[in-house]
């Protein structure tokens, strides 16, 4: 790197260890019962994270990581030849998303149903060029899932199942084969009983009682208008007031890591469509998990998402992201507040962080001011 880009490099380390003292934990309650700003509440590398609150009353979180154990290499886009992402399913949890437990590596690719059918692969594959991207943990009634996609050693999806209600092993795979390859699966327990399956930039297909097979071929679903795709990964589907919010994720410039890492959503009375135009949830929000706190309040995580060291947040409303990728987000995981509710009978999701909360000069989609 030249001179100028190694002392940002330089300067955004010092920053993040600076907010890693400053984040106390006394700081990071006071911030989260206010629920007003984006809290950073954990540091550690971390892409595509997921926070589910169980029955337990735990608040489970997990992600893409870097292997567990080794140096986290800062900064890492966790994509291409260079990539540092591992293998395994990191898991924590927490009672107040201030203070977290580490649960280990619950999972592994070693331990899904991929290892097995396709051992040849995976014997002649060295383990650092396995990957496992997001991870998802689901409460399925009365155990866990966990479901992610994975590019190498063999481009595939694991859906596996505990025998109960801890979260560990022996994994069970319902689905065999026939889950095959599906890019950022994810769950969604529907008010009916019936679990779907949602994955790409977006298909959706409902699964079978017993979770083997899907019980009705899969439907392409996404926003009318101009913009009819979500985006193009991390998709996820809540039922919110009544009705289906199918999230979505994409740059926004329309261009492959140029701009910055948004999060957006539509609306349908049906969960396959026909769904609203694609409407603004946040800036810096991509593949962020929305999830309901202890409270009933809503959040999203937030995630470092660019090919530099985070930009400064001083007078990001107006600034024009479109050169590279970037984000004010650090590494780690970031929690930001939403505002949920109806707005002259319309269901609005949005940031309420200013620096979230309205897209940049470099949005290509232009959205209808927020009332």
């Amino acid at each position: 790197m030249d001179i100028r880009t190694r002392r940002s490099f330089l300067s955004a380390i010092t920053a993040t260890a600076a907010a890693v003292a400053a984040e106390d934990p006394k700081r990071v309650e006071r911030a989260l019962n206010e629920h007003k700003r984006a809290v950073w509440v954990k540091d550690g590398w971390v892409r595509d994270p997921y926070i589910i609150l169980a029955p337990d009353d735990f608040y489970y979180y997990t992600g893409t990581t870097q292997p567990p154990g080794q140096p986290e290499e800062v900064y890492n886009t966790g994509l291409g030849p260079k990539s540092k992402v591992g293998w395994h399913v990191q898991a924590w949890r927490s009672r107040d998303l201030v203070q977290w437990e580490s649960l280990g590596t619950p999972f592994s690719l070693q331990e899904g149903f991929w290892a097995e059918a396709e051992r040849g692969r995976f014997e002649s594959t060295p383990q650092s060029e396995w990957r496992l991207w997001a991870p998802e943990l689901h409460w399925m009634d009365g155990r866990w899932a966990v479901i992610h996609t994975s590019p190498s050693p063999h481009r595939s999806t694991n859906f596996s199942l505990t025998p109960g209600p801890e979260l560990k092993g022996p994994w069970t795979h319902p689905m065999g084969a026939a889950i095959a390859q599906r890019h950022d699966p994810s769950l969604f327990k529907d008010d009916d009983g019936t679990w779907w399956m949602i994955w790409g930039a977006t298909e959706i297909a409902p699964l079978t009682a017993g979770l083997t097979a899907f019980s009705a071929p899969p439907v392409t679903i996404g926003p009318a208008g101009a913009f009819a795709k979500m985006g193009h990964e991390g998709c996820l589907m809540r039922k919110i007031e009544g009705q289906y919010v199918l999230f979505g994720t994409g740059w926004s410039t329309g261009k492959m890591r140029k701009g910055s890492y948004n999060l957006y959503y539509a609306v349908a009375d049906k969960i396959t469509g026909p769904f609203s135009e694609r409407k603004f949830v946040g800036r810096f929000l991509g593949h962020g998990t929305p999830f309901l706190d202890k409270r009933g309040r809503w959040w999203c995580t937030a995630f470092y998402n660019a090919n530099v060291p985070p930009t400064p947040d001083a007078g990001i409303q107006k600034r024009d992201l479109s050169e590279d990728a970037q984000t004010i987000n650090q590494q780690g995981l970031t929690l930001v507040p939403l505002e949920v509710g109806r707005v002259k009978g319309e269901l609005i999701v949005r940031a309420k962080d200013p620096r979230y909360a309205r897209p940049g000069p470099d949005e290509a989609q232009k959205f209808p001011v927020a009332p």
